[in-house]
């Protein structure tokens, strides 16, 4: 079976409305004699998606959607034992010392995307370096805080406005007293640490790291109205 003779098969298997078991068995007999590379199957799923558009007008989606998946499930066929991507499990960290700190850093250094980050006061140069240095890499950076320290002796906002990071202050009465920051939209640091050196060296504070989905919408919702407000 050639290119040419791919594809008519391809479309004799549409005008039949179904791929059957004996059509499953010579497709997947010739891709393994003649499609061993990611760049074959590559040529392979494009004739695949070339013959669903031809038949769209002919068939309908339900028919034409049944034939699409059990083609590329010959295609590309899931691996039993294929092992499914390291999900990091929650983890709480706790102060004084530089655990929380360090994984503070840690996410500003792996973040790839974005960070969201609302903390009553940040006053640790160690955590500003991080911070500065995501922001030059790319990482688009969102950052809201409160008024009542933003511009204490120590505090890092003025150089975080200075680069150019998006920032915004809470100047109501009360305090935005929150500390919780959203990594690329999937991570979620938040506890009563704030960022200053006296959290690491001296106070009982702690951090709670996760990825746990409802939670990191739930602090990202609480974000957006934040941000949208100030």
């Amino acid at each position: 079976m050639t290119l040419s003779d791919l594809e008519q098969f391809l479309k004799q298997s549409l005008a039949d409305r179904a791929l059957s078991g004996g059509e499953k068995s010579a497709f997947a007999d010739w891709l393994a004699a003649h499609a061993r590379t990611s760049q074959d199957r590559g040529v392979v799923r494009h004739a695949v998606f070339d013959a669903a558009r031809a038949a769209s007008t002919s068939l309908d989606t339900a028919q034409l959607l049944e034939w699409l998946e059990d083609t590329m499930k010959v295609v590309a066929p899931i691996e039993p034992n294929a092992k499914k991507p390291a999900v990091e499990p929650p983890e709480a960290f706790f102060s004084p010392g530089t655990s929380c700190l360090d994984r503070i850093v840690h996410r500003f250094k792996t973040a790839r995307r974005s960070v969201d980050v609302c903390v009553f006061t940040i006053t640790d140069d160690r955590i500003a370096r991080a911070m500065l240095d995501a922001h030059r890499r790319g990482v688009k950076l969102r950052l809201i805080t409160d008024n009542d320290k933003a511009y204490d002796l120590g505090s890092d906002i003025r150089e975080f406005e200075a680069a150019g990071i998006s920032t915004k202050i809470d100047r109501t009465h009360a305090h935005m007293h929150h500390k919780f920051a959203i990594f690329d939209g999937s991570r979620l640091l938040n506890g009563s640490y704030n960022w200053t050196r006296s959290a690491a060296e001296v106070n009982e504070e702690n951090i709670v790291d996760t990825g746990d989905r409802e939670l990191v919408e739930a602090f990202a919702a609480e974000f957006k109205k934040l941000w949208n407000s100030l």
